[in-house]
């Protein structure tokens, strides 16, 4: 038997990953993908870790990818993110990279509740409302989605 806790938990993925599956993607302004890509690079090279590109390795857990970062290395995997911006990879690396930081940052795992940690400590950093829109449909819905299916979803950006 489930517990209402559970079952409040499991209403609220299902709600944010409907959101995420069924909203059209977002129509996004050339200004806010320069301000976007401006701000990644500043994130970048405010990074204090050694940020090491794979096409395969991948953390099992938020722990393992903790200890890595602890070192002041964070493996970056190419299969995790996939923004749909028409960007240049580097910045799907960068925000990777960024994201997994902050959630070492908030001592959060890769639940909805450890996504949702991580979205609000990267939105404060975030220089607009539509950069904050952009990463809540990353960070929250496409996880929400993902914890829903049980695998990726087809990758967009979505305001819903």
């Amino acid at each position: 038997m489930k517990t209402t806790s559970a079952i409040v938990k499991e209403a609220k993925v299902e709600t944010l990953a409907k959101l995420y599956l069924e909203s059209d993607p977002a129509e996004i302004s050339d200004a806010t993908i320069t301000a976007l890509c401006d701000w990644l690079w500043t994130e970048f090279y405010s990074t204090p870790l050694n940020l090491q590109f794979s096409w395969y390795e991948r953390y099992n857990n938020a722990a393992e990818m903790s200890a890595d970062i602890q070192q002041s290395h964070l493996w970056v995997s190419a299969e995790n993110y996939d923004m749909n911006l028409g960007l240049n990879p580097i910045y799907n690396f960068i925000f990777q990279a960024m994201h997994d930081d902050d959630h070492y940052r908030t001592h959060s795992g890769f639940s909805l509740e450890g996504e949702i940690a991580t979205y609000n400590a990267t939105a404060k950093r975030a220089p607009s409302l539509d950069i904050q829109k952009i990463i809540y449909s990353e960070s929250v819905l496409k996880s929400a989605a993902y914890i829903f299916l049980g695998h990726a979803p087809i990758s967009k950006i979505v305001f819903p």
